[in-house]
C-alpha cells in the first residue's frame, strides 16, 4: 500500500499541512521540525503524488523537449542546457526524438500536451506547416529554436546562420576559392534556408552568382554528406571548396574526399557548421561555424519558464551570434 502524507504526519505527530510545507519546500517551519519530517519521509519511503499536486497547482513541473535527431551531438549539448536550467527551477524534462519526420513531430506535440507538460521546446521541421500553427493556437507556451514564427503563444531562439555562412564563404574566397559548393540540408526548413541565404549573399557580393548544381539539398547526416559530396565532386571536379549545413554532413565530405583521393584542403577545402565535440578530433580537424549549443538550450528554457510564470507575457525573438573557427580542413 502506498505511503501517504497522512501516514507521515501521524508518525511525526504534526499536521498534514506541516508535512505539505516540507514536501513543497515552503517556509514557516523550524529547521529542527523540517529535518525530523524529512527523516520520516525517507524512513517510510513516501513519494509525493505529482498527479494530485498538479490538480491543485495546475502545474506538472515537467516540460517537453522535441529534437530532430538525438544521435547528433548538437542536440545533446542543447538538451544539456535545457536540463540544467530546468533542474535549477524544479522542472523535469521529457525528451522526444522525431528522426526528421513531420508525422512524428505532430505525434510528439500531441503526446506532450496530453501529458499536461507545462511547456514545450521544439526544433520544428516545417516553416509553413498548418498543423504546427494549429497546435500553437491551442497550446501555450512553446519555444521554437531556429524557426521564426510570430505568435503570442510562442517564443523564439534563433541562430545567426546567414552571418555564419557568410563568414565561411568569405574565408574561402580569401584563400582563392572561386568554385564553392554547399550541402544545404533539406530545402523546406527555415533555419537551413538562412544558411543558404548567407551562402548566396556572400557569393553575389563578390560577383559570383551561384548555380543550381553547386547547391545540394539533403538530410543532414554523415551518410548523406558522403553520398552527396561523392556524386558532386565526381560530376564537378572544378569545385575546390564545400560548405556543409552541419558538421555531420562535413564529416561525410571528408570521407568522400579520402575515397576519391582528393587532398584536403589543397584540392578541396571543407567548412561545417555547429562545432560539435568531434569537429576538432577528426583528421583533418574541421573548420566550422561555432554555435554555443549549451546557451541555446539555456536561453530556450529560460524563455519557457518566463512564459510559464507569466501567461500573458509576449516575448520578442532573440538571435544568438556564431563564430567561424578555422582549422586544418580549410
Amino acid at each position: 500500500m502506498a505511503i501517504t502524507m497522512k501516514d507521515v504526519a501521524e508518525k511525526a505527530g504534526v499536521s498534514i499541512k506541516t508535512v505539505s510545507r516540507v514536501v513543497n519546500n515552503q517556509g514557516e517551519i523550524s529547521a529542527e521540525t523540517r529535518q525530523r519530517i524529512e527523516a520520516i519521509i525517507a524512513e517510510l519511503g513516501y513519494r509525493p503524488n505529482l498527479v494530485a499536486r498538479s490538480l491543485i497547482t495546475q502545474r506538472t513541473l515537467t516540460i517537453g523537449l522535441i529534437v530532430v535527431d538525438i544521435t547528433n551531438p548538437f542536440f545533446a549539448e542543447v538538451a544539456r542546457g535545457v536540463q540544467d536550467v530546468a533542474r535549477q527551477n524544479g522542472y523535469n524534462v521529457l525528451l522526444c526524438n522525431i528522426d526528421d519526420n513531420l508525422h512524428e513531430q505532430q505525434k510528439a506535440l500531441e503526446s506532450l500536451a496530453a501529458h499536461s507538460v507545462d511547456g514545450i521546446i521544439l526544433f520544428p521541421l516545417e516553416y509553413y506547416d498548418d498543423r504546427l500553427l494549429s497546435f500553437v493556437n491551442q497550446y501555450r507556451p512553446v519555444v521554437l529554436i531556429n524557426h521564426l514564427l510570430q505568435h503570442p503563444n510562442v517564443a523564439v531562439v534563433l541562430l545567426d546562420g546567414a552571418h555564419g555562412v557568410q563568414q565561411a564563404v568569405n574565408h574561402l574566397l580569401e584563400r582563392g576559392h572561386q568554385e564553392i559548393a554547399m550541402l544545404a540540408g533539406p530545402k523546406p526548413i527555415t533555419g537551413r534556408g538562412q544558411r543558404l541565404q548567407g551562402y548566396q549573399t556572400a557569393l553575389q557580393g563578390q560577383g559570383l552568382a551561384d548555380s543550381a548544381n553547386r547547391v545540394i539539398f539533403s538530410i543532414p547526416t554523415q551518410a548523406q554528406g558522403y553520398e552527396q559530396s561523392k556524386q558532386l565532386l565526381s560530376q564537378h571536379p572544378h569545385i575546390t571548396a564545400i560548405i556543409a549545413y552541419n558538421d555531420l554532413l562535413a564529416f561525410g565530405v571528408i570521407q568522400a574526399c579520402r575515397e576519391l583521393n582528393i587532398v584536403i584542403p589543397d584540392q578541396c577545402a571543407i567548412v561545417g557548421f555547429d562545432d560539435i565535440y568531434f569537429s576538432n578530433l577528426v583528421h583533418p580537424a574541421l573548420s566550422t561555424v561555432r554555435v554555443n549549443k549549451y546557451e541555446v538550450g539555456q536561453q530556450a528554457m529560460t524563455r519557457l519558464l518566463t512564459m510559464i510564470n507569466d501567461p500573458k507575457l509576449t516575448i520578442s525573438p532573440i538571435k544568438l551570434g556564431v563564430e567561424l573557427i578555422v582549422r586544418e580542413s580549410s
